[in-house]
């Protein structure tokens, strides 16, 4: 499928090998690059997930792609930034595979078995120099477009955990094509953050696409966890979850799956 380049993510650095786009991105926030840049990698020596997780694929099977954003975002909503990239992956990943991922609250998406399709991380450099009226936010997204084909490309501690475009498409699926179509679809959507009606949009297409809401959750926090059923997402993009002593709004925090919805 065609898509038109937005005019704010023209600026795209593809690297061979890199030890995380998001470590480089940061970098060159903090030598005062501006919103929009692009870095794109066949394979990250050092990638990682929220909570330090790692993961490793195949060079040249998955598209790993950070972008540097600077936006008019109030500190409370932040966190929107890596919506957006989400929602937009999801967008790209409909339009270029037929696939319709959900997205686990709050940064995950998921196939129709609830296997992991893609994950998200968003990095901030709130102290260090600040360029362009606006500090830098790093959102980095992996999508697992043609590895893992199967249980047998995983290990064991992984088996059954993961999925990939092509796996769930039935078809190699074009990583050039899948990333100009999430930039395309990011454009508009980080755009509409400046204002706290399109925030309240973009929480609005949050809550729709969010496969969290029904399900049954364990919340892990800094201070402990709890366990409940997710029944909503705010106008602020944050996750609702009903627990026996009453609902409790969770901010930030990782999310288990306990029991999906349905």
């Amino acid at each position: 499928m065609d898509t038109v380049p937005d005019p704010s993510f023209t600026d795209i650095r593809w690297f061979q090998s890199i030890d995380s786009t998001n470590r480089y991105l940061l970098d060159e926030a903090r030598g005062g690059a501006p919103h929009g840049v692009v870095a794109v990698a066949d394979h990250q020596l050092a990638g990682r997930g929220r909570l330090g997780r790692r993961w490793e694929a195949p060079a040249g099977s998955n598209l790993l792609v950070s972008v540097l954003l600077r936006l008019g975002l109030p500190p409370e909503a932040r966190h929107l930034a890596s919506a957006v990239v989400g929602l937009a992956a999801v967008d790209a990943i409909i339009a270029e595979s037929g696939v319709t991922p959900g997205i686990k609250w709050p940064n995950d998406l998921l196939g129709a078995d609830g296997r992991k399709l893609a994950g998200v991380l968003a990095e901030a450099d709130l102290a260090g120099p600040q360029a362009h009226g606006y500090p830098p936010i790093v959102v980095g997204i992996g999508i697992n477009v043609g590895w893992p084909l199967s249980d047998a490309d995983l290990p064991g501690d992984l088996v059954g955990t993961a999925t990939s475009l092509q796996q769930e498409a039935g078809r190699p699926v074009d990583r050039s094509a899948l990333l100009h179509a999430l930039l395309a679809a990011l454009g508009p959507r980080a755009t509409s953050l400046g204002t706290p009606e399109g925030r309240a949009e973009q929480a609005s297409d949050l809550r729709r696409r969010c496969v969290t809401i029904g399900s049954q959750v364990r919340v892990e926090l800094a201070g402990g966890g709890f366990e409940g059923m997710a029944t909503d997402v705010t106008d602020e993009g944050h996750l609702v979850v009903a627990t026996g002593s009453g609902s409790r709004t969770v901010v930030a925090g990782d999310v288990l799956h306990l029991r999906p919805a349905g």
